[in-house]
């Protein structure tokens, strides 16, 4: 990789202890008579492979002023609570919501059935607000409980926790109001209340009274009429009832507690580009050396300044300036305070670094195999749309790991068999034989990996299609729970599919020396009830950030075709 120009001056390395630490709310503080005596190399590296820098006075420089974050960096900082505030109030939240938020006022929440059977612990997650429970929620939840399907778990769930709060509360107490922190839930501060007696309100003329939905309506009506002063409103994750809600005037929003992000553009893109003068505020003071990593010589750059606290660890950053001079890519290794550590990366776009025969054709695509080919990276999610190589990346670097270096056992392949339209019913044989009709993207992409060595010929390409076959094991996500994979390379497709609770039972299947490896686009999301905010895939991006162990790349570019990039900006 083209690196920046070297400094001047090669600096000493600091300690640990001499680093600047910036307080909240105070700016760092500068490093005072740093003499040469004082200031002694460290080994970062084992001794047998760090080379040795020339002690020097080191240039203290004066306390840098914090300067407004460039929008290249703001872009890809974490959300910022006021933000998605304020995202809540202008989208999501009623009327009703928002005069009680600047009053102050508690509210009282009336749920329906659905919300229950989505999040089963969505009883505990309104604060200090309380939650009210109509008597036709639970008789919907009973109709519900029965079967082995994720909606019948959630129902059976909510009912346990439901006997739970209720078991030891005798009847003339329950009107009263049951605690929702009683079973160690400490944020919810809230009270739960059941519906106790028939509470009859006027609907308009044409509504069926026997129909569920309307009688939930008929209860959020006649508890504002109970109440006046107390802000009532319906939670729903139907469409069609808040609808109905508000054409009557009610106060109706959808629960959102479950959303990682209420805007998927915040979400994390694991890149952030530099701004133009980064090396004229990060450049003094700048110490340099070389190590070897996996047999591998790389770089590294030791900078302060503004920028830093910024950034995250695994965090990749690029410059590509506009005047002829050299880019800079590289990796977030450190950060201590505004102090980083950057490792520069791994040309894989070049011919001798082919991964499998795969070399990379964008920046995006450099950095993503930058990280599955790092064996420190334990679990690495991609992001992007249809056909910018996220499979092909994925499957080229666990082929080359598994066959080549013998870093993994086998790969293992999964995906959520949810069909586009309809299903086409019950498949015959095993479970592998099952499982290979949902499998189509990754025959295509073996195809193509197996045509990459020209010089076997058909019979070697045989051979080879015949070793790989034998290397990779597809399973169905049905017998995922209470595995363990030891040494494997685990490839989840189609991750956007998931919800948070089954990305985390296939994360948790991991052993010692197992890599994860989820790819999916959640524009494209076929699992109902899922959105953007609340899919699997943006959960596990958004709450392992940060991790030392892991990194995360939203790929841009499409490479698939020229006829494939087109219909995908005009379609």
């Amino acid at each position: 990789m083209p690196l920046p120009k070297m400094p001047t001056k090669p600096a000493a390395l600091l300690s640990p202890k001499d680093y600047p630490k910036a307080e909240k709310g105070k700016p760092a503080k500068t490093i005072k008579s740093a003499t040469p005596e004082k200031i002694k190399a460290i080994d970062v590296a084992p001794a047998p492979q760090r080379k040795k820098i020339a002690t020097v006075p080191a240039v203290v420089s004066k306390p840098v002023a914090e300067k407004p974050v460039p929008a290249a960096i703001a872009k890809s900082l974490p959300v910022v609570a006021a933000s998605k505030a304020k995202t809540h109030d202008s989208r999501v939240k009623s009327g009703t919501s928002r005069a009680a938020d600047k009053s102050g006022t508690t509210k009282l929440f009336v749920l329906d059935t659905n919300v229950l059977m989505h999040d089963p612990s969505s009883l505990f997650r309104f604060e200090e607000h309380d939650v009210y429970l109509p008597m036709i929620t639970l008789e919907e939840l009973d109709d519900h409980k029965k079967g082995m399907s994720e909606v019948a778990r959630n129902a059976r769930q909510v009912s346990r926790s439901l006997d739970a709060l209720v078991g030891d509360i005798d009847h003339h107490d329950i009107e009263k109001g049951i605690l929702l922190s009683k079973l160690g839930n400490k944020d919810a501060k809230g009270h739960l209340y059941f519906q106790t007696k028939l509470q009859s309100a006027d609907l308009p003329v044409g509504l069926p009274k026997g129909k569920a939905d309307n009688q939930i309506l008929g209860v959020v009506r006649a508890l504002e009429t109970e109440m006046p002063g107390r802000p009532v409103v319906l939670v729903s994750k139907d469409i069609n009832m808040r609808i109905k809600a508000r054409a009557m005037g009610l106060p109706a929003e959808d629960y959102f507690n479950d959303h990682v992000l209420e805007d998927s553009d915040l979400l994390y893109s694991g890149i952030v580009q530099l701004p133009d003068d980064f090396w004229n505020k990060h450049g003094k003071g700048i110490e340099t050396w070389q190590e070897n990593r996996n047999g591998l010589s790389t770089t590294f750059y030791r900078i302060t300044g503004p920028v830093i606290p910024s950034l995250l660890v695994n965090q990749f950053v690029y410059l590509e300036p506009k005047n002829g001079e050299a880019s800079f890519y590289g990796q977030v290794r450190q950060i201590n305070g505004k102090t980083a550590v950057l490792q520069t990366l791994r040309d894989y776009g070049h011919v001798k670094h082919s991964v499998w025969g795969i070399t990379s054709r964008n920046r995006e695509q450099n950095f993503a195999l930058n990280l599955l080919m790092d064996p420190e990276c334990d679990f690495v999610t991609l992001l992007g749309q249809a056909g910018t190589g996220k499979t092909l990346l994925a499957l080229a670097a666990g082929l080359a790991q598994v066959l080549e270096t013998k870093t993994y056992n086998e790969i293992i392949v999964t995906r959520v068999t949810v069909p586009v339209g309809e299903d086409i019913g019950f498949l015959p044989g095993t479970e592998e034989e099952k499982m290979s009709p949902w499998m189509g993207a990754f025959d295509d992409n073996l195809e193509v990996l197996n045509k990459s060595d020209n010089d076997a010929g058909d019979w070697g390409r045989a051979a080879t299609q015949d070793l790989i076959r034998s290397k990779i094991k597809i399973k169905s996500l049905n017998f995922m729970r209470g595995r363990t994979f030891v040494n494997k390379f685990l490839i989840i497709d189609e991750a956007q599919n998931l919800t948070p609770k089954q990305v985390k039972t296939l994360v948790t299947r991991a052993g010692p020396g197992t890599k994860i490896i989820c790819l999916g686009n959640i524009a494209q999301i076929d699992t109902p009830y899922l959105t953007e905010g609340s899919s699997g895939l943006t959960y596990v991006v958004d709450r392992f950030k940060g991790w030392a162990h892991s990194g995360h790349v939203t790929l841009a570019r499409g490479e698939r075709s020229r006829l494939a990039d087109h219909a995908s900006e005009i379609l």
